[in-house]
């Protein structure tokens, strides 16, 4: 069992940045592949990126060179640096452990990107 809690959302003005956090219950060293999803407003949840345990990184087109994911295996955390924010990247990003063949999710956090 793995319990993930997102923070750092908010209101962003276009152009600006967010850091998130997913901070989980267990070490994610052991955890094959940590991501981020978001849900946008009348849409099916969708990849944003993920990190494997080797370090390698797979990213959405529409987030390539704006959006970061990172993990501190010390500090069981797993990052998305979102910079030059855009209104469309408004949804709610919910972070994902793949572990021992199961999905976990954490409960989201909201970004709104909005002048």
């Amino acid at each position: 069992q793995v319990q993930l809690v997102e923070s750092g959302g908010g209101l962003v003005q276009p152009g600006g940045s967010l850091r998130l956090s997913c901070a989980a219950s267990t070490s994610i060293s052991s955890i094959n592949t940590m991501g981020w999803y978001r849900r946008a407003p009348g849409k099916q949840r969708a990849l944003v990126a993920y990190i494997t345990t080797s370090g390698s990184t797979v990213y959405a087109d529409s987030v390539k060179g704006r959006f970061t994911i990172s993990r501190d295996n010390a500090g069981n955390t797993v990052f998305l640096q979102m910079n030059s924010l855009k209104p469309e990247d408004t949804a709610v990003y919910y972070c994902n452990a793949n572990y021992l063949l199961k999905n976990y999710w954490g409960q989201g956090t909201q970004v709104t990107v909005s002048s």
